[in-house]
């Protein structure tokens, strides 16, 4: 797909699924998460969506869900935002075409869901695989993001000196640990050793795997070159690391990219860093959301 492609603006005739959540409390309150259905063209998106306040928006990571972020939407519910989870296409309600696609037809996705809730500029907020169409959209549709956080995400680019390939750091741990067909305890040995901090437990993941969106976004890294989403528009960027991250090669972001990167660092947590550390992760993501709401940079 190309950016010429993506929604243009708000695309009317979408088919919403009719909710029966109650009304989001005020700020400062948890709330109550809706499910919604947003179809264009040949796709549907289902929107974990709660809250009330400026918008902030979480991609998740590899094949997984947006349920990974159960614990840290009701954070940030609290801290006075609204909280939007698209579901990534082949998970939940959320379906369309899922061979040969690139970064521009997952990022379309999450345009038109913007689009229909009106929620623009927002924060934007990529995990780990999800900062790749995280920053597409930057590039693709800037008027849609306000700042982007880089939750444990490797970058694409390597130092000079490196002699790694991108996204190649414990690619058959990463891709075996969403392997069904493995015996579990090979499993949690991937997890234990790709995904989670010394002494957590990583049992959690060994559900919430959803192979055929696995494939379809590890081809779409595959095909899309790295330059065309790397540098994420011209947004602020937080690139937020996780301090036993064993995937990603840290420090990237900044040398490249300059003072619009802030880098901050959570301890105690791997690369899954959602289920490992989800306070702090909140807390992180929601005082760059201030910074840019309400200070404007």
């Amino acid at each position: 797909m190309n950016p010429s492609d993506l929604p243009p603006g708000p695309l009317r005739g979408a088919a919403t699924a009719p909710s029966t959540a109650s009304p989001a409390p005020a700020p400062g309150t948890s709330a109550e998460v809706e499910r919604t259905i947003f179809a264009y063209n040949d796709v549907q998106i289902e929107t974990l969506s709660q809250g009330r306040g400026p918008v902030i928006v979480i991609l998740p990571s590899l094949g997984r869900a947006a349920e990974d972020y159960d614990d840290v939407a009701p954070r940030l519910t609290a801290a006075g935002f609204r909280v939007l989870r698209p579901q990534p296409r082949g998970i939940g309600a959320s379906k369309g075409p899922m061979d040969h696609l690139d970064m521009h037809a997952f990022t379309a996705d999450v345009a038109a869901v913007l689009d229909h809730e009106q929620a623009g500029p927002a924060v934007v907020v990529g995990h780990a695989w999800g900062s790749q169409p995280a920053r597409m959209l930057a590039q693709d549709r800037p008027e849609l993001v306000r700042g982007l956080v880089m939750a444990a995400a490797s970058a694409g680019k390597l130092p000079p000196e490196s002699t790694e390939k991108p996204y190649g750091r414990l690619r058959e741990a990463i891709d075996g640990a969403g392997d069904l067909s493995l015996p579990e305890a090979q499993r949690l040995r991937y997890l234990q050793q790709a995904f989670f901090a010394p002494g957590h437990d990583p049992r959690p993941w060994l559900t919430g795997w959803f192979p055929e969106t696995h494939r379809a976004q590890a081809h779409a890294r595959n095909v899309t070159p790295v330059d065309a989403y790397f540098a994420g528009g011209t947004v602020p960027m937080l690139d937020l690391q996780a301090q036993f991250d064993a995937v990603v090669v840290p420090d990237i972001f900044k040398p490249m990219l300059g003072e619009r990167v802030t880098v901050s660092v959570i301890p105690d947590a791997g690369h899954a860093l959602a289920p490992e550390q989800p306070a702090a992760m909140s807390e992180a993501v929601a005082d760059f959301a201030r910074r840019l709401y309400f200070t404007g940079r």
